[in-house]
């Protein structure tokens, strides 16, 4: 044993102590007779419970089984940024206090987050916490009172119209994925700026005579949009598409649709990054991911 791991196993123990502690003194309130394996198996339950990381994973998969996918998704991915944070240590609900929180905001600007990818992870972790105080398994301590929980209003960047045209025009017949990448992202363009999901599950029935109408994922709105020439250049490049969808985003072949989709978005992305670097754009070159 390290002399350096001395204070992380005084404060286990201090925690277990004062745990110990809460359990005999709640028992004792009940009036009931109890003994040391009752306590012992109080303490294993409750040990268990206050994990931060196995409430989230108890909560994300409760999430999953009532349909919540998108949301499951979003408390996946702020799981995995605090385990990366806590270099894969899980902590004890009851000591998620603002020194922690405070230490995981700056983990994220020091990583380049913005201030509205931060509060985005705040929430989700705020929203957990607040689940696990509801159900009694921790004490309301408000950790997170000291960093931003805020939604700042984007500053939205257009892409000069001169470089949409050198995107368009770009010579990519020796690179069949940056190619593909590209069309995906004009074909964005010319749906307004429809978003990546919409243009995933986008059915080939849902063009006809020239229109396209389709519902918005988000919302359930339903939207019209005339096909142009452009658009049927791009949709004529990818004829041997043989699933149900208008576009080969999904395969035909796949179980998890969704999961197909999200991989998709990281590959297109990545490659427009590449793309932006070739043709010298600042702006960020990606799709949206709703």
């Amino acid at each position: 044993m390290k002399s350096s791991d001395i204070p992380e196993i005084t404060r286990n123990i201090n925690r277990d102590i004062r745990l110990l502690e809460r359990i005999i003194r709640t028992l004792s309130d009940r009036a009931v007779t109890f003994d040391a394996d009752d306590i012992t198996e109080r303490f294993n339950r409750t040990t268990t419970e206050n994990s931060l990381f196995n409430f989230m994973n108890a909560t994300i998969n409760r999430l999953i089984q009532n349909g919540r996918i998108r949301t499951s998704e979003t408390y996946t991915a702020a799981l995995r940024s605090f385990r990366k944070f806590r270099e894969g240590r899980d902590i004890p609900l009851d000591e998620l206090d603002t020194d922690t929180i405070e230490a995981y905001e700056a983990f994220l600007r020091a990583n380049g987050l913005v201030p509205n990818s931060i509060s985005f992870y705040m929430r989700i972790l705020r929203a957990l916490y607040n689940r696990a105080v509801e159900a009694g398994i921790t004490q309301q301590q408000k950790p997170f009172r000291h960093v931003y929980t805020g939604i700042d209003k984007t500053v939205k960047r257009a892409l000069p119209i001169s470089k949409i045209r050198q995107l368009r025009n770009l010579e990519l017949s020796q690179s069949p994925a940056l190619a593909y990448a590209r069309d995906i992202f004009m074909l964005s363009f010319y749906l307004r700026g429809m978003s990546f999901i919409d243009m995933a599950f986008l059915r080939k029935t849902d063009l006809h005579n020239n229109r396209i109408t389709y519902r918005r994922h988000k919302t359930g709105q339903q939207l019209t949009i005339a096909c142009t020439p452009e658009m049927k250049t791009i949709l004529n490049r990818y004829p041997g598409n043989a699933s149900e969808y208008l576009l080969p985003i999904i395969p035909s072949n796949v179980t998890d649709e969704r999961k197909a989709y999200r991989n998709q978005s990281y590959s297109i992305n990545r490659r427009l990054k590449q793309i932006a670097v070739m043709l010298d754009i600042t702006t960020p070159l990606t799709l949206y991911v709703a």
